[in-house]
């Protein structure tokens, strides 16, 4: 494989918080008195789990999609998230670029289709390009 640095081979999406048991119940806790949030969560879960629309998109993006939380970032996707999480990250033969952060996540308020448009947008604005779908 050629390597192509503006090819976007993967999205890795970096949760604003811990997983793991004692991670996720911080984060009700503190989503219930308002001292949390986390507009990646609100795109891609509701109260009863992963939204449909959310799956849909990702097998429409033809690229595989990793979502992390705080503690399950590997040291490249540490380095590329580190104090501006949520956000995402298109993963390129060059490294993890930043796609979207706290502030445009906040602003598709937890609308997939919103998200996608944003998404699609960052990477035209940072000179990306799809992969064509390898599967």
């Amino acid at each position: 494989m050629t390597s192509t640095p503006d090819v976007i081979r993967g999205i890795v999406g970096v949760y604003h918080a811990d997983g793991g048991l004692r991670g996720e119940l911080a984060y009700l806790i503190g989503k219930a008195r308002g001292t949390a949030h986390c507009g990646l969560c609100d795109v891609t879960h509701h109260a009863l789990g992963r939204r449909r629309e959310w799956r849909e998109l990702v097998a429409a993006l033809g690229v595989p999609v990793e979502l992390v939380h705080l503690n399950e970032r590997s040291p490249a996707v540490r380095a590329a998230s580190e104090g501006r999480t949520p956000c995402v990250l298109a993963v390129t033969d060059a490294g993890h670029r930043p796609l979207l952060g706290p502030d445009e996540l906040a602003e598709v308020d937890g609308d997939v289709a919103r998200f996608a448009t944003a998404l699609r947008g960052a990477a035209d604005r940072a000179g990306l390009r799809w992969a064509p779908d390898e599967r």
